[in-house]
Order: C-alpha cells, then structure tokens, then sequence
C-alpha cells in the first residue's frame, strides 16, 4: 500500500514542473495558441512564439505581465496551461541576484502596472501607445537596469518569405510593410547570452 502511494506521489510529482524555482524578474516563454503564433515562428526560425516576464504580487504570488489581446497580469500557472502542450521554458538574468535588487524589482512592477490595459501591437511598431509580448519584457528590463536582452533588428532582417508571414504581412500593411522598423522577437530574447536557462518542462 505504502509502495503504491509513493508510485502515485511520484508520478505526479514527475508530470508537475517545479514552480518553486522560478523567480520575479524571470523571462518565461512558449509557443502561444494565437492566430499568428505560425508566423512568427516560421519569420523567427523559432519554436517560441510569446514570452512574459515574472512578477510577483504583494502577497508574494507570482504572475507573468504579457501583451495580448491588451497587456495583461496572469497568474503563472494560468498563463502555462495557455501553451501549447503546456511546455514553457523559465529564464533568469545571470548575476540576477546582483542586479535584480528589490529597487529594481519595485521599479519593474511600476513600470508594468503603467502597461497594463494597452493594446496589443499588431504592426509591431517600436512605439508605446501598443505593446506586443517581447517588445513589453526588453523595455521594462532596458528601463529598469539600462540592460539590452538583445539588439531590436529590423523587420527586414526576419525570414518574411513563407505563406503563413506573407499573408500577415499582408493583412496588416497590404503593399506598405515597414521594412526598417525595428523589432524584437522572443528568440531573440531567448539567445540573449544575458540569460541562462532555469526550468523547461
């Protein structure tokens, strides 16, 4: 009996990733359920196709500020379910313990707050009226540590010749695409050599 239940408690244990791990100030991503995910995957080379970044709230439960349908506060384990297949990867600045004061982490909370409810960015402009998820997490870390995840690119710079980012292409600017308009994609920010990976599942 004892046996049986330890097999029981392992099992889930093994089929539940470790939540205790992660951490505010953490970069989480996937690959999203939306109606573009394929395309940006396919213009990114990339199997992520959103990311958020982990805050905690003031009774210490976690949450991942993302942009969606408008910029939004979910609780973790919510926003994972949202995945496809469930399967995240967790990202922690490195030295994080170093740079990633409470001040700091105070500053990213009001700048965070400050975002919530804008529209989702779906020319992906380098603007601040609309927001879209990768562009949200490197501006609040570059304006809360000074620190670039990674280099904006742009939009040329992606692969824009596949059916899936053309036909976006085109329902967004039709014959007008913004060519030169900086970018930054969550691939970017997941090779960023700024972070190390904490927890995949």
């Amino acid at each position: 009996m004892l046996f049986s239940l330890f097999l029981i408690q392992l099992f889930f244990s093994s089929c539940s990733p470790d939540l205790s791990v992660v951490k505010d100030g953490d970069i989480i991503f996937q690959t999203s359920l939306s109606e573009q995910s394929r395309a940006i995957q396919e213009a990114t080379h990339s199997k992520f196709s959103h990311c958020g970044l982990v805050l905690s709230d003031s009774t210490g439960n976690l949450f991942v500020i993302e942009a969606i349908q408008l910029v939004s506060k979910t609780p973790l384990e919510e926003w994972i379910k949202k995945g496809e297949d469930k399967h995240f990867v967790d990202c922690r600045l490195k030295n994080s313990q170093n740079i990633l004061s409470k001040g700091i982490l105070s500053k990213m909370k009001k700048i965070a707050s400050q975002q919530i409810g804008k529209p989702y960015d779906e020319a992906f402009n380098w603007s601040n009226e609309k927001m879209y998820c990768s562009e949200l997490v490197y501006k609040i870390y570059y304006y809360t540590t000074g620190l670039e995840l990674s280099k904006p690119v742009a939009l040329k710079t992606f692969d824009l010749t596949s059916p899936e980012v053309k036909t976006k292409l085109e329902e967004q600017y039709h014959s007008k695409i913004p060519l030169t308009e900086l970018c930054i994609s969550p691939q970017q920010l997941f090779e960023s050599p700024l972070l190390e990976k904490i927890l995949e599942d």
